[in-house]
């Protein structure tokens, strides 16, 4: 077989891979975690820690392979503009489905924390709605010919969040045996979050204003 197409198809597989991981951890919380009359579905302890680490396994290697397809396409030179354009979905179809199953958990586990559904819901909008917003100014940037690159608002916000989803979760659904992550410090992880993200919306909104502005303007400039 020929050597790129294998380089190419290793490349392929970290970046396509990344959806069918996450929707595994989704399937596991919707199809297992759910709260029944009589209480929760899986009565077993074996069974609640071994889909539990299904679940967050899958998760975990999902989020990793955003670390090393761009790795491996950069040392294979393998880089394309099919792979430069995928990244950034599966990327977005991460956390769109990683989020929302948070605040489903959250909901029917609102026992935990009160109203800690409703802090992961209020940081799930704003994060989902930072990534449009964001779209949309890089948008309006292109049209004056203005840099994509990502600045060190956007590179915090992939830094933490990450680690913040596997808090998140590791705290509603890992054993009771399991756990040892305090209420307090869950939710000072999503309140500096959504903070990080509100950050970078007011942040990417300053950059690309200018551009904003002229777009604005132009239906005045012939009059």
């Amino acid at each position: 077989m020929n050597k790129d197409l294998v380089k190419f198809s290793f490349v392929m597989s970290l970046t396509i891979g990344r959806m069918p991981l996450i929707l595994i951890y989704f399937l596991v919380n919707l199809l297992l975690w759910r709260q029944t009359p009589e209480g929760w579905h899986l009565q077993s302890a074996h069974a609640h820690a071994f889909w539990f680490c299904v679940a967050f396994g899958s998760m975990v290697l999902s989020a990793l392979t955003d670390a090393f397809d761009g790795y491996y396409a950069r040392k294979f030179k393998m880089e394309t503009n099919f792979g430069a354009y995928a990244d950034p979905m599966t990327d977005k179809i991460f956390y769109l489905v990683a989020f929302p199953t948070l605040v489903y958990l959250a909901a029917v586990k609102s026992q935990t924390i009160p109203a800690h559904a409703a802090l992961l819901l209020g940081l799930t909008v704003i994060f989902l709605l930072r990534d449009q917003w964001v779209s949309f100014m890089r948008s309006i940037g292109a049209i004056h010919g203005v840099s994509a690159k990502a600045n060190w608002s956007g590179k915090a916000r992939t830094a933490i969040s990450f680690p913040v989803i596997c808090a998140i979760y590791w705290y509603l659904m890992a054993p009771p045996s399991w756990q040892f992550l305090p209420d307090w410090l869950v939710v000072l992880a999503e309140v500096v979050s959504l903070i990080i993200n509100l950050i970078s919306i007011w942040v990417y909104s300053v950059s690309y204003w200018p551009c904003v502005r002229k777009e604005l303007e132009k239906p005045f400039e012939k009059r």
